[in-house]
């Protein structure tokens, strides 16, 4: 068994021709040997002489190639977060690149992409254990193959460093260049302790009480490595059937689980069950598991600066194979699917709301659709099925909810209506129960009862309304496993246990904040219900700076993130080329780039102006013509930046959205047939080249 789990002590020895990785505590495993600066690699079964140990990491995440380089990226320091089922799992707190060659020619694009990717695993929450397969849910991992190799195990839609540990586990199995022209076709079953997965999102372990009762209370939510990115930047779904911000959360709860310690994995011998809990009860292990992604169509939402961007949907039948493929994975994961849709039925939303109807129509067989209003609302809820089954998209089921209009005013109980229309498909497709059978040597658990259904619930972005949503679903259905265990009685609620209800809103409304952060940049809003149960003054002011803050980092912020996510993710693979135009430098025009600067010197200008006291006997309108001046080069400033926003969004460079290159190239040909700016913007400047927004050719989209 301890072959099958990555090594949870690596030393790393370094030489001028190769790194050397070594585990202390196994000192009869093969030495994993990364030739420099080819990257070639070796299983080494004896000691390696003239290698210096340089320091002691926690995992190696894996290899990345960028411009001119290749860079091992290992884990130096990773936070415990508590354990699930004696499994410590960790949280990825610092880690390093190591060059495979010591660059000796300054390269700018070279120091982007590495600035890029650092920024990425700084700001990512990512998770790993050692000796649990945390990318998958309970009800998964009952179901996988426990005597396969970690990594072999882990969800590859939730195996985030999948594409930089392609080098390594091309390298296992004997294929790709990485195992070298002597290994090619041989398997290498000594690289399995090395090869880590790591998930990306929110992990929350507490071990609580609730009405006296010990459990252990855990939130984890997986973010998908397909079609990842940022708010603007990310949205809809792409042709091979993968949604953007798709998440998957699991609640969980675990009854007489005693190992409640911080430090490493308790056992040393696998995965083998068989501790007894509390008062030699079983160890029993209860998940609920609900699913978030954006409106499976094709649609954008375009940048222009002004706070509320230009929607563009195409057309629906053109998306149909894609939604086709997303659904029938969703189908085959999770059962029964429970479309909940939140966006607004009146406004620019109701396009995105129409599109999702209609695909769900050319989806299902003989559409049968009810809607229902109230005082608040036209269409408070809008349902449709299938009205027979014939197919496996018959299990669909979608719910329209008009969450704006039925919560407004802070009403925020009426989203009771949704829950009273899901109660019984939530009933229906119950919640995974199982316990573990006492000496099994690989971790088996007896399943009691299996999940048959999942809740998918969107809103525009899958982040406010969607997360009051799941808070109260999840509440719910914890209501109804805490009663069918004997905790609570009938007619009681978790929310009776005030200590606990305060710790369930607080998870929940952490989790929000991940998420959010993960995609917008910053944290969601209406927290404040999430975490008191009601709205607040001060939870609107918040709110409010999020929405301002979420403007500008959507706008100004985000183009690096999405190429972060990029080259991180293997979307864009960097091209090796030596000279030449640079990647990541401003190609617009001078004047474009000027305004800004203009505009800030004006503002500096009316400020001085404002703050210089007259002399006596001067006369005041050489100071007054000044500043009406500088007001209006100000002024004409802001409103050529207003109107052509689309120059100054800050645009991913490595895979650009086709519409916005469109629009960037749009807006400078309107200021080129300008009479008077058309002078300042000649065809020869370097603004002509499209290279600022769009060089795909650069490199290749490849998803492993």
């Amino acid at each position: 068994m301890a072959g099958l789990l990555p090594f949870r002590d690596i030393n790393v020895h370094a030489s001028a021709s190769q790194y050397a990785f070594t585990s202390p505590s196994t000192p009869s495993a093969p030495t994993l040997v990364v030739e420099r600066p080819s990257g070639d690699l070796r299983l080494n079964d004896g000691p390696l002489l003239g290698s210096k140990r340089v320091s002691s990491i926690a995992g190696i995440l894996g290899i990345i190639k960028l411009k001119l380089d290749k860079y091992i990226i290992v884990i130096t320091k990773a936070q415990p977060m508590g354990r699930l089922k004696g499994h410590m799992v960790y949280k990825v707190i610092a880690t390093e690149l190591l060059p495979l060659r010591e660059r000796s020619l300054h390269d700018p694009d070279e120091d982007t992409y590495y600035g890029l990717v650092k920024n990425l695993l700084k700001t990512g929450p990512l998770f790993f254990s050692y000796s649990f397969d945390i990318t998958n849910t309970f009800q998964r991992q009952a179901q996988s193959d426990l005597t396969a190799p970690l990594w072999k195990r882990a969800d590859d839609r939730f195996f985030w460093n999948r594409f930089i540990q392609s080098d390594l586990i091309d390298f296992r199995i004997g294929a790709g260049p990485s195992a070298g022209y002597r290994q090619q076709g041989r398997e290498q079953p000594g690289a399995d302790a090395f090869i880590l997965p790591v998930m990306f999102g929110m992990m929350r372990i507490t071990n609580t009480r609730i009405k006296s009762t010990p459990i252990t209370f855990t939130l984890i939510t997986r973010r998908s490595r397909y079609r990842a990115g940022t708010r603007y930047f990310s949205r809809g779904i792409d042709d091979q059937g993968h949604v953007s911000n798709f998440n998957e959360s699991e609640q969980i709860v675990i009854l007489n689980d005693n190992n409640d310690g911080l430090g490493g994995f308790a056992g040393g011998g696998g995965m083998q069950n068989g501790k007894l809990g509390t008062d030699g009860q079983e160890l029993q292990i209860m998940s609920y598991v609900q699913t978030r992604g954006s409106v499976p169509v094709y649609w954008a939402e375009i940048n222009t600066l002004r706070y509320v961007p230009e929607l563009q949907i195409r057309a629906v039948e053109s998306a149909v194979g894609a939604a086709r493929k997303h659904f029938d994975e969703q189908i085959r994961l999770y059962g029964e699917n429970y479309l909940v849709n939140l966006v607004n039925q009146k406004g620019r939303e109701d396009r995105v709301k129409s599109a999702y109807e209609q695909m769900v129509r050319l989806l299902v067989s003989s559409a049968t659709e009810s809607s229902q209003s109230d005082e608040y609302s036209s269409e408070k809820l809008h349902m449709m099925q299938s009205g027979e089954r014939k197919q496996e998209f018959d299990r669909l089921h979608y719910i329209y909810f008009d969450f704006h209009n039925e919560t407004k005013g802070l009403k925020w109980h009426r989203a009771q209506i949704l829950l009273d229309q899901l109660k019984h498909g939530l009933i229906e497709g119950g919640y995974f129960r199982a316990a573990d059978m006492p000496g099994d040597t690989q971790g088996q658990l007896e399943v009691r009862y299996q999940q048959t259904a999942v809740v998918r619930t969107n809103c525009m972005d899958c982040l406010d309304r969607t997360n009051v949503v799941q808070t109260m679903l999840a509440r719910f259905t914890l209501t109804r496993q805490l009663i069918d265990v004997g905790i609570l009685r009938p007619g009681e609620s978790q929310d009776d246990d005030e200590a606990f209800r305060d710790l369930f809103r607080n998870v929940w409304a952490d989790n929000a904040d991940v998420v959010s952060k993960s995609y917008s940049g910053t944290g969601a809003l209406k927290t404040d219900f999430t975490r008191t149960g009601q709205r607040t003054r001060a939870g609107a002011l918040q709110d409010l700076n999020n929405s301002i803050t979420r403007y500008i980092r959507n706008n100004f912020a985000d183009g690096p993130r999405q190429d972060g996510f990029d080259v991180f993710l293997g979307v864009y693979q960097p091209s090796t080329y030596i000279g030449g135009s640079l990647l990541f430098a401003d190609r617009r025009p001078a004047f474009i780039q000027a305004v800004p600067y203009i505009l800030a010197t004006s503002f500096f200008m009316v400020l001085i102006a404002s703050l210089t006291r007259q002399l006596p006997n001067s006369t005041i309108w050489p100071l007054r013509f000044f500043m009406v001046f500088w007001c209006a080069v100000g002024l004409w400033c802001w409103h050529f930046i207003y109107t052509h926003g689309m120059l100054y969004v800050n645009w991913p460079k490595l895979n650009t959205p086709r519409w916005a290159t469109d629009g960037y190239q749009e807006s400078l040909g309107s200021v080129r047939k300008d009479a008077l700016l058309g002078q300042l913007i000649t065809r020869h400047e370097r603004g002509a080249s499209t290279a600022r927004v769009s060089a795909l050719e650069e490199g290749k989209k490849r998803i492993q």
